[in-house]
């Protein structure tokens, strides 16, 4: 299978202040009323208020996957490791079917004040039910979560950028 480039990924800084670098060994898919998602290009908030459709292409009966949505631009903390917001969890998703289990429920994208990144990270469980919901969706850290359900590296990533829509924009 072809690896996807990363380098939109480092472009963006998504690679560096959210991930660590990786190799991208799944296909994942994620659109919006068939809109696909591409790296860097700009989502209206009106756009993504539902929950996207999200196809992973590479896995087998045997593997599942955790799905996170954060935004790595919400104001916070001087430290930035502990500066994103998490919107969406979903884990034990079968390589080969649709069904998921959603642990943190979609929070519809919301930006209030300049461009914001909204990361779509995608990892390979090592087993079925290993995933525990983080405390809060503030001041989440990917990296953290990953490492302390034992997930390792992305397997793959895509993000888009939002900012607030005036009314003008929407009609």
């Amino acid at each position: 299978m072809a690896r996807m480039p990363i380098e939109p990924l480092i472009v963006g800084r998504v690679i560096g202040e959210v991930l660590d670098s990786f190799t991208t060994s799944i296909k994942m898919t994620v659109s919006y009323n068939k809109k696909q998602v591409y790296n860097g290009h700009e989502l209206f908030p009106s756009t993504v208020n539902t929950i996207p459709k999200v196809e992973i292409d590479g896995g087998d009966m045997r593997s599942f996957f955790t799905l996170i949505m954060t935004d790595p631009d919400v104001p916070g903390p001087s430290d930035p490791y502990l500066r994103e917001h998490l919107h969406w969890i979903v884990t034990d998703i079968p390589g080969t079917t649709d069904a998921t289990f959603e642990l943190v429920s979609y929070e519809i994208p919301k930006p209030n004040i300049g461009i914001h990144r909204f990361v779509f990270v995608l990892f390979k469980q090592k087993r079925r039910q290993c995933v525990t919901p983080p405390a809060s969706r503030d001041h989440f850290n990917t990296r953290n979560f990953a490492a302390q359900n034992d997930l390792g590296l992305p397997v793959a990533a895509v993000y888009f950028n939002a900012q607030r829509e005036t009314a003008a924009r929407r009609r």
